[in-house]
């Protein structure tokens, strides 16, 4: 379960493909299950989401919303609330 979870009680899991250097890249695939839970990027993140349906709100009130074939970028200090309504299956690339 994800340790800021505001409600639900999403589950993820996935697969690195690959980490770079020092662990500090890294891409793969990542699926997690629906609920709601406040988020923080801690290193640049570009995704490519392949399933599901989720919508992330940033804290100054920006609202993205991810369906299938939705490519999105979250720079490194993003911080927001995500909630995952359909299980969601992205690939990402964070460095």
């Amino acid at each position: 379960m994800i340790p800021t979870m505001v409600e639900g009680a999403s589950h993820t899991s996935g697969l690195v493909l690959h980490k770079g250097p020092e662990g500090r890249s890294e891409c793969g695939i990542w699926v997690c299950t629906p609920g709601k839970w406040e988020c923080h990027v801690t290193r640049d993140e570009f995704c490519h989401f392949l399933a599901g349906r989720c919508t992330y709100v940033h804290e100054s009130g920006e609202v993205i919303e991810i369906v299938p074939d939705t490519i999105a970028f979250f720079p490194e200090g993003w911080r927001g609330v995500c909630t995952v309504h359909e299980t969601v299956r992205k690939v990402y690339m964070i460095r």
